[in-house]
């Protein structure tokens, strides 16, 4: 079984400029994503896909493959998950004839990623053969049944339960819910190269403590991310 873990790192990003190299615990914050890849025992291969000449040193340095540069049209503002790691896979299999039987992509900007937590997810999609993919999940720290948005000059509820009153109501009688954190996806190569999506339409959830959930985008959530790695003891 083939299973590359492709960690996507552009150079460039407007709220935090060199994001990916930030320093996060005393080492570049792309560190934490190679290290978590290389410690895990089913994944065969670890890949950056980048842009940026200084992120593919410091990754090589630390024991990533880079044996491609991502096109500059693939590193904009706005470019999603998909077209980047298809483009992984394209060149891998045009280049090499390599063809894994899953991808695991690792976000930089979600570092916390205790040993064993890659392994436990790819084991979870390999045991449920009727999956397409697999997103590590936690609990929100705020229900979206009780948000709002703006209609013209007043407000009305984001999404509709069904429940009367739903944003009055105590979050247990609410509908559970989920938040998608970029810990970890795990997803099969057919579900990118036939369905053309990273999700497909069958999705296992990773259900993991709130704790683990980071996002960094800019100084205060890097700070905040550092706080929450120190209280579980991550890193050290």
């Amino acid at each position: 079984m083939e299973v590359v873990a492709v960690i996507p790192a552009r150079g460039g990003s407007k709220t935090m400029p060199r994001k990916n190299l930030a320093p996060f615990l005393g080492k570049p914050l792309i560190y934490w994503s190679i290290i978590a890849a290389l410690r895990s025992h089913q994944v065969t291969r670890v890949v950056v896909s980048t842009d940026d000449e200084e992120i593919t040193q410091v990754a090589a340095m630390h024991g990533a493959e880079v044996p491609f540069r991502r096109p500059m049209k693939l590193a904009e503002d706005l470019v999603v998950d998909f077209p980047v790691i298809q483009h992984a896979l394209d060149v891998l299999r045009e280049t090499e004839g390599y063809a894994p039987d899953f991808v695991v992509q690792l976000r930089p900007t979600s570092p916390l990623r205790p040993d064993g937590l890659i392994d436990e997810g790819i084991s979870k999609l390999r045991q449920c053969p009727d999956a397409d993919s697999l997103r590590v999940v936690c609990r929100p720290f705020n229900n979206p049944y009780k948000m709002w948005r703006l209609a013209g000059r007043f407000m009305e509820p984001l999404i509709d339960s069904g429940i009367p009153e739903q944003v009055n109501q105590p979050r247990q009688t609410l509908p559970e819910v989920y938040w998608q954190i970029g810990t970890l996806d795990v997803i099969r190569s057919l579900t990118i190269i036939d369905k053309q999506s990273l999700i497909g339409d069958r999705v296992l959830p990773m259900i993991i403590d709130p704790s683990l959930a980071a996002d960094i985008d800019d100084e205060k959530s890097l700070a905040v991310a550092e706080d929450a790695c120190r209280s579980v003891g991550f890193g050290e």
